[in-house]
């Protein structure tokens, strides 16, 4: 592990940007030249306790707090709260130097004791991104500047864990008595103004002074919640709006001609069928790996990019993004659209009459999706029904009552290959039935506790076992955009399907 020096200052900025599928809120607000960065999201944070931090609400939190490693944009690793760290030869004992003389809101100092308070919080405190410090068995404060993380067995994330969520650092004066949900104690490069913020709706955060790192670059930075991207696109044109990521391909065609707004692509999430259901105990047919290869070759994923996305992404078969170990430039064709081979191979199972597929249907699923889901599939026998949910009761029969086999999603494709594996491949909410095979939980143990160059190894034969057992059928990779005015600077952020607060600052700056 490279350890960093204490003279490397982490640079905090100034904004923040998220955009996913779905949202709730309305409205925006006008932006005032490079004084003043407004940005939009269909996020809303349901809380600002770093314990609820997850996802495209993070930047949100970067605002008020800072974490004890910051990541760079390429995802490489720089000191922040934590000015130096390395790994013992188990790599299961994390040793941390902290950043001293810096205060949260508060007043209290931020030391050992606030790290070790911070990540029980965090890690106790039932977010969604709980899971990620579950290997974590005790954090030792060795002086107020010095603490080790003890772990109970390898975890190649915990870098990036603690560059993200998990490494936000609160006062710990206020874990406990539930003030952060609506008033952050921090010390990031911004202090909320509850004043000018309407909960759900705008969240202002004014630049804090006296700011232990790099000033920040925006006097005033404002996050707006939107609940659909065609006001978010009104936004950009009219200059209300400084910055935002625009998921809908029909959305980011409205931009496309308009020479006022930058516009950068990117890919992060695919978008595909999670097929939970491979030990066969709803949908028996399922258990078959002949029938999950069968699914993926009825899918023409060609057209689906045509017609769904505009093009605007691009064909894959598999789960690892590119930036992994993982990752087979080779693997994203290896099921080209063959409905004969995917009869055959039924027939092969047992199946040659086909068999019944029920699947959920959320609020966010278009009827192009779903129609070509459904004459895909059908075109080989698999006759698939929809199950139409509403948002507040697709948790409860998805991931509590585990009622469906498959489910279309989008899923993100982070940059390390951990992570990937515990999202998909390790039992939890998207392995509900917890199946797994001797090849997986040999190579999942290799790609934990091994050195680099065998975790490596390990990560490109995992992927190569999965996509040939047809673990997954993915369609594509879903093509995003950053777009911005030609006020403001942004890029994109490595492993992250929306940019840090880090990665904006005024044009020309």
């Amino acid at each position: 592990m490279k350890r960093y020096s204490t003279r490397i200052a982490a640079s905090a900025a100034c904004a923040a940007a998220a955009l996913v599928l779905t949202g709730c809120g309305g409205g925006g607000s006008a932006s005032g030249g490079a004084s003043e960065l407004d940005i939009a999201t269909l996020t809303a944070a349901q809380s600002l306790d770093p314990a609820d931090a997850i996802g495209s609400a993070l930047p949100y939190f970067q605002a008020a707090y800072d974490t004890l490693i910051k990541r760079d944009p390429d995802g490489s690793y720089k000191p922040m709260l934590a000015t130096e760290w390395s790994y013992d030869k188990d790599r299961t004992h994390l040793s941390m130097t902290l950043r001293t003389g810096v205060k949260f809101d508060d007043g209290t100092a931020f030391d050992g004791a606030a790290v070790k308070a911070n990540l029980e919080h965090f890690k106790n405190g039932g977010g969604g991104g709980a899971k990620y410090l579950k290997p974590l068995k005790d954090v030792k404060v060795v002086d107020p500047a010095h603490v080790v993380l003890e772990l109970a067995q390898p975890d190649p994330g915990l870098e990036f864990y603690l560059s993200d969520a998990a490494g936000l650092m609160a006062s710990p004066a206020k874990l406990k008595d539930g003030s952060l949900k609506t008033a952050p104690a921090g010390t990031g490069p911004y202090v909320l103004d509850k004043g000018k913020t309407a909960v759900g709706s705008k969240y202002v955060f004014t630049r804090r002074s006296g700011y232990w790192g790099d000033q920040a670059k925006f006097k005033t930075l404002t996050i707006s919640v939107f609940d659909n991207e065609t006001a978010v696109v009104n936004g950009l044109k009219t200059g209300q709006i400084d910055s935002a990521v625009l998921q809908d391909a029909d959305q980011q065609a409205a931009v496309a001609s308009d020479a006022n707004l930058t516009k950068t692509p990117f890919t992060f999430d695919f978008q595909g069928l999670l097929l939970f259901d491979r030990g066969g105990v709803r949908t028996p047919a399922l258990k078959k790996p002949e029938v999950r290869q069968a699914i993926n070759y009825a899918l023409d994923r060609t057209t689906m990019l045509d017609k769904i996305r505009q093009g605007h992404g691009e064909i894959t078969d598999q789960v690892f993004g590119t930036e992994t170990k993982a990752y087979d430039k080779s693997l994203d064709t290896y099921y080209p659209h063959d409905p004969a081979k995917a009869k055959k191979l039924l027939a092969d199972a047992g199946y040659a009459g086909g068999f019944a597929l029920k699947l959920p249907r959320v609020p966010s699923m278009t009827d192009a999706l779903v129609s070509s889901i459904q004459t895909d599939l059908g075109a080989v026998g698999i006759k698939v029904t929809w199950d139409q949910l509403d948002a507040g009761g697709a948790v409860q029969k998805i991931y509590r009552d585990r009622a469906y086999s498959a489910m279309v999603m989008n899923m993100g494709q982070p940059s390390i290959d951990w992570l990937t594996d515990q999202d998909l491949v390790t039992p939890g909410a998207f392995n509900m039935f917890g199946t797994t095979d001797p090849a997986v939980t040999r190579l999942l143990g290799q790609v934990q506790a091994g050195d680099e160059g065998q975790a490596a190894a390990a990560s490109k034969e995992l992927n190569k076992h999965l996509v040939e057992q047809a673990w997954f059928a993915p369609f594509y990779r879903l093509q995003y955009q950053l777009v911005s005015t030609k006020d403001v600077k942004a890029v994109t952020q490595s492993g992250m399907a929306v940019p840090s607060i880090y990665d904006y600052a005024p044009a020309g700056s």
